[in-house]
C-alpha cells in the first residue's frame, strides 16, 4: 500500500509549533549551543563596548536563544543574526538561520535579499576586523589579504548553508509532489477498482440475463409444442389410436431435442469445453432436429410411425462423426436455414403457418442469424400459448443492409381456449427486444386491428 500524504500530515505530537518531539529536541539543542556561543562571545564584546561582562553574557545568551524559533520565524532569526554580526556573535545562529530560511516555502526574492544582507554584513565586519588586526601588528601579511579574508569568510559563512538549504527545500518539495502524485494515483486506482467491480457486477448481471434468455428460448418452444401434442394425444387417444401413436412419437422426439439443448447449455455453464466438444453437441442437436423433422413430415403425410423408434443410436453416431470432424467449423446455435424446420414443427403441432422469404438469401453473422431465428421461434411459441389454432404468417426479407422479419397471427378461432393451458412468464417479448436492440436493431410488437398479434424486427446485416 502506498504511504499517503495524510499519513505524513498526521496530528502534531510535539509541543507548540513542532510536528514531532524530535524536532523540538533538535531545535532546543541548537538554541542551547548558540546561547553558549553567544554568551562566550559576549565577554569580549562587553570589554570592547565598555559595559559589564555579565551584561554582555546575558545579551549573548538572549540573542543566541532566538535560534529556538527558527522553524516558526526563520526571517526573525536571520535578522537577529545580521544585527549581532558587528559584535562578532551568532556565527552558528547565522549559519543555521540561513539554512532554515533557504529550505522554507518563502519567495526567492526574500531569501536572496536576506542572504545578501548577511553576506554584506559579514564581509564588512570581517574587513574591518582584519584591517584592525593588521594595524595593531597582529597580522604581518600584505594589504591584499584584507579583501581576500573578507570575501572568503563571508562566502564561507553564507554560501554553504544557503545552497544546502535550497537543495533540501527543493528535495522536500519534490518528495511532497511525488507523495501527492502517489496519493492521486492511489485514489485513481481505488476508483478504477470500484469501477471494475461495478463493471464485473454489471457483466455478471448481463450474463445471468443472457443465460436466462437462452434457457427460455431453448426450452420454451419445445415444451410448448410438447404440451400442444400432449393435449392432442389426450383428445384422440381413444378415437384414433394411430394418430395418438404419431403424436406420442413427436412428443418424445421434441422432448429429446429439448433435453439435448438443455444439456448443451448446462455443459457450457459447468465446464470450459473445447471447440471439439461444443461441435459434438451441435452435431448431436442437429441430428435430433432432423429426426423431429422426419417425424413431422411423416405425420403430415399420414405415414404411421412407431413410438418406440427412439433415435438414440442416430444421435450417438452423429456425435461420433462430429468428434471426428472437430476441425470442420460447424457454427454454434440455430441459423436462418433452420427456419423451414421450425415452421414444420409448428405445422406438425396443428398450427396453420405460412412462410414467405423475399430477397436474395445470403449468410449473415452468427449472432444476427441466431437472433433472427430466436425472434421467429419465440413469436411462434407465443402463438401456441395465446392463440392456438390461429392462422400465422412468417415473413422474412433479405435487404441490402439489413434483415427484417415479421410474425403475424390472425384471431384464434376459439377465444375461450386461446391460452391452450400454457403458462407464460411475461419475458418472451422482453427477451426478443433485448436481443434485437443489442445488435442495433428495431423491435416492435402489439395487437393488430383485426384482433391478432404482430411481432416485427429489423436487424442490421453487419
Amino acid at each position: 500500500m502506498t504511504t499517503t500524504g495524510e499519513d505524513h500530515e498526521a496530528v502534531p505530537t510535539g509541543p507548540w509549533w513542532w510536528a514531532r518531539r524530535r524536532s523540538a529536541a533538535l531545535d532546543g539543542g541548537l538554541a542551547l549551543v548558540s546561547a553558549l556561543e553567544c554568551g562566550a562571545e559576549g565577554v569580549p564584546f562587553a570589554r570592547d563596548a565598555g559595559i559589564p561582562a555579565s551584561l554582555g553574557i546575558v545579551f549573548g545568551v538572549l540573542a543566541g536563544s532566538v535560534l529556538l524559533i527558527r522553524r516558526r520565524w526563520p526571517i526573525a532569526v536571520v535578522l537577529v543574526a545580521i544585527a549581532i554580526t558587528p559584535a562578532q556573535m551568532g556565527f552558528l545562529m547565522g549559519i543555521v538561520g540561513l539554512y532554515t530560511l533557504a529550505s522554507c516555502e518563502l519567495p526567492r526574492r526574500v531569501i536572496a535579499a536576506l542572504a545578501g544582507m548577511s553576506l554584506l554584513g559579514t564581509m564588512i565586519v570581517t574587513f574591518v576586523r582584519v584591517r584592525q588586526d593588521m594595524a595593531r601588528g597582529d597580522l604581518t601579511l600584505g594589504n591584499w589579504f584584507v579583501p581576500f579574508a573578507a570575501v572568503t569568510t563571508s562566502l564561507g559563512l553564507t554560501a554553504p548553508p544557503l545552497l544546502l538549504g535550497l537543495y533540501v527545500g527543493a528535495r522536500r518539495r519534490l518528495m511532497e509532489s511525488l507523495r501527492e502524485r502517489a496519493d492521486s494515483l492511489e485514489r485513481e486506482l481505488q476508483l478504477l477498482a470500484e469501477r471494475a467491480e461495478e463493471r464485473a457486477e454489471w457483466a455478471r448481471n448481463e450474463e445471468r440475463t443472457r443465460i436466462a434468455r437462452e434457457m427460455h428460448d431453448v426450452v420454451a418452444h419445445r415444451v410448448s409444442l410438447m404440451v400442444v401434442h400432449a393435449a392432442a394425444l389426450q383428445a384422440v387417444a381413444r378415437k384414433d389410436p394411430e394418430k395418438a401413436v404419431k403424436n406420442a412419437a413427436l412428443v418424445g422426439d421434441m422432448g429429446r431435442q429439448a433435453l439435448t439443448e438443455l444439456r448443451e447449455m448446462l455443459g457450457v455453464l459447468r465446464s470450459t469445453e473445447g471447440p471439439a466438444q461444443v461441435q459434438v453437441q451441435t452435431q448431436a442437436q442437429a441430428q435430433t432436429r432432423s429426426q423431429v423433422r422426419t417425424r413431422a413430415e411423416a405425420s403430415e403425410q399420414g405415414v404411421p410411425g412407431a413410438p418406440d423408434a427412439v433415435p438414440l443410436a442416430a444421435v450417438g453416431a452423429a456425435a461420433a462423426a462430429a468428434a471426428s470432424r472437430a476441425a470442420g467449423g460447424t457454427p454454434e446455435g440455430p441459423c436462418l436455414s433452420e427456419l423451414d424446420e421450425l415452421v414444420g414443427q409448428s405445422a406438425a403441432a396443428g398450427m396453420a403457418v405460412d412462410l414467405s422469404v423475399q430477397g436474395t438469401v445470403r449468410p449473415y453473422a452468427a449472432e444476427v442469424e441466431q437472433t433472427a431465428y430466436r425472434v421467429v421461434q419465440e413469436a411462434l411459441t407465443n402463438v401456441h400459448k395465446h392463440a392456438a389454432g390461429a392462422k400465422t404468417y412468417v415473413r422474412l426479407a433479405h435487404r441490402s443492409a439489413e434483415i427484417a422479419m415479421q410474425v403475424e397471427n390472425e384471431p384464434p378461432p376459439e377465444p375461450a381456449s386461446a391460452s391452450a393451458g400454457l403458462p407464460s412468464g411475461g419475458n418472451g417479448l422482453l427477451g426478443m427486444r433485448e436481443r434485437v436492440v443489442a445488435l442495433g436493431g428495431v423491435f416492435v410488437s402489439g395487437p393488430t386491428d383485426a384482433g391478432g398479434f404482430r411481432v416485427s424486427a429489423v436487424i442490421p446485416a453487419s
